[in-house]
């Protein structure tokens, strides 16, 4: 007989930070946000990071917070134009006395798709299919620019007609 594991919880009310007051209890969380050198266009938003739902202030780099002890709820998101939120990802971590819980934050290469948050080293989500996308639109526009060369060479080039130009 197989024994189910609980079934994955954020934050809950019932299992409160030991100390409540935030930052006071000598535990860290450090995110690492990153993006990938192909979604460049990234730099320009800034991520939003929240541990608890309270934001915190956050740059593409290592962001670190001083937390109470206890569990936390850390969610990252990028914002966007279309669709308005990309790479949402969250999770939820046990600060420790004294100890800093590393965490990495990498936004995914289509903007349909979720981010990866967790302990590092992360890979980027959709970085198989984005390769796959950027490969077939090279091949679309070689093949393309050597259709137009190969139609100029031959004198297939596009002529207005003479009878339709010629003044009767």
């Amino acid at each position: 007989m197989a024994i189910d594991a609980p079934p994955r919880r954020p934050f809950l009310p019932g299992f409160p930070p030991l100390d409540t007051g935030r930052g006071s209890g000598g535990a860290t969380i450090a995110v690492t946000l990153r993006y990938s050198p192909i979604a460049f266009l990234l730099a320009l938003f800034t991520p939003v990071l929240e541990i608890d739902g309270l934001p915190v202030p956050a740059v593409w780099g290592r962001v670190t917070t001083p937390v109470a002890l206890g569990e936390h709820h850390v969610h990252v998101h990028v914002p966007y134009l279309l669709p308005p939120r990309i790479g949402v990802a969250e999770t939820s971590v046990v600060a420790l006395p004294g100890q800093t819980t590393e965490l990495e934050y990498r936004a995914p290469l289509l903007a349909f798709m979720r981010g990866a948050l967790g302990t590092p080293p992360q890979r980027y989500p959709g970085l198989a299919l984005a390769v796959i996308l950027l490969i077939l639109s090279g091949l679309l526009a070689c093949c393309s620019c050597l259709g137009i060369l190969r139609s100029a060479q031959d004198g297939h080039a596009w002529r207005p007609d003479a009878s339709a130009t010629a003044v009767r």
